[in-house]
């Protein structure tokens, strides 16, 4: 059968009315065909599966949270998860408000919130004529998120242009996390801060 069937091919190839050259091109010709289906061919039968993608992580600025410490005069201390660009007022909301007599006048409620840090309010004290004023601590350490002007003016170095610099400082910025924030207010440099350093604490 199969010579039968390559005897027809040859016969028929006799017979064209082509010269040799142009059997030639025409024989090549053909093989490039079968060259080239058998390339798509092969290469329809290998082709790898890609599987699809796994499911993208949904990364909303509403679902990403942070910790903030809510301490001092407010109905429910404690630690507290909420929302990314959460401001103070809504720390102090999630700690169940204000107790009577808390004393905001130093703090900047509409702040945007950092992760991990600690709002502390503190309470007022009451005068012997009924006149409520921030409580003060008279002995130890100047505590700097709670310093006022006059508090850092006490220090050596310090007159009243920086002393009011940092509160500013404090206001816009929420409270320092540590002493050696201090050296971020412009005017307090490595060598004033050495002057007063031990004097103080967060």
């Amino acid at each position: 059968m199969e010579n039968e069937y390559l005897s027809k091919v040859n016969t028929w190839w006799n017979d064209l009315h082509y010269s040799s050259l142009q059997k030639r091109g025409l024989a090549i010709i053909a093989l490039l065909v079968l060259v080239i289906t058998a390339l798509f061919v092969m290469r329809g039968s290998s082709q790898v599966v890609i599987a699809a993608p796994a499911p993208l992580e949904i990364e909303s600025s509403a679902l990403q949270t942070l910790m903030v410490d809510v301490a001092g005069a407010v109905i429910n201390p404690g630690v507290y998860s909420l929302p990314l660009n959460a401001r103070v007022f809504e720390a102090i909301k999630a700690a169940g408000g204000l107790k009577k007599g808390a004393d905001t006048s130093d703090i900047n409620q509409a702040r945007i919130l950092r992760d991990g840090e600690q709002i502390y309010i503190y309470p007022t004290t009451t005068s012997a004529g009924g006149i409520s004023r921030p409580a003060v601590r008279k002995n130890g350490p100047i505590m700097i998120n709670r310093a006022t002007v006059k508090d850092f003016e006490s220090l050596d170095g310090i007159g009243p242009v920086l002393a009011n610099r940092i509160v500013s400082y404090r206001k816009t910025n929420g409270p320092f996390a540590a002493v050696e924030d201090l050296l971020k207010v412009p005017g307090i440099g490595q060598s004033k801060f050495a002057q007063f350093k031990e004097k103080l604490r967060v």
